[in-house]
């Protein structure tokens, strides 16, 4: 009796430890359910870009002169777009990012089997980018970033639409600079 008492004991302790290292709070098991359980909290800013004709043909028409048939390719491409940005401006956004925002966000790519592409360094940020699909064909790309000049920042790019892996790094080069313009 005393063994199986101490078993649950240590089984409820383990299982307890295991959800605090998940981040912050219950930890968020999708991509959706993160943006859900953030947007509209202190120090978090949520934009949301739905791909409309008169969006995509400017896009498209600024793409061909930046970066070329991927990134044309890439923009025609997305179906939606969804930025989650969070810089601690408070004692308890501070408290919130030590305790493990950008882990919490790591943990649902790799529990959600998204495979690593790259990481692109532009404008003084990092940017992971991870993909869903299968072989070269990918439906969704998440990049895990920070925003320029904030400190302890976190920022969770979310995007679906119908992709190379070439065109999803095309877009990635870009990544910086579409959501600091996004967070005007």
């Amino acid at each position: 009796m005393i063994t199986k008492l101490r078993f649950s004991a240590l089984f409820l302790i383990l299982l307890l430890a295991g959800c605090r290292a998940g981040g912050p709070g219950t930890p968020a098991r999708t991509v959706a359910s993160f943006f859900s359980k953030y947007e509209g909290r202190e120090g978090f800013k949520t934009t949301e870009w739905s791909a409309d004709l008169l969006q995509r043909l400017a896009l498209v028409k600024a793409a061909k002169l930046l970066g070329g048939s991927d990134l044309t390719n890439a923009i025609t491409g997305i179906r939606s777009a969804k930025v989650i940005s969070f810089a601690p401006t408070t004692t308890s956004a501070k408290e919130l990012a030590a305790e493990g925002l950008r882990g919490e966000a790591a943990g649902i790519l790799q529990n959600n089997k998204y495979d690593p592409l790259s990481t692109a360094g532009f404008g003084g940020s990092n940017y992971a980018i991870s993909t869903r699909g299968s072989g070269n064909s990918v439906s969704e790309f998440a990049a895990l970033g920070t925003l320029p000049d904030v400190a302890d920042s976190f920022v969770l790019v979310s995007v679906q639409g119908n992709f190379t892996k070439s065109q999803v790094e095309a877009l990635g080069k870009y990544l910086p600079q579409i959501v600091q313009a996004t967070g005007k």
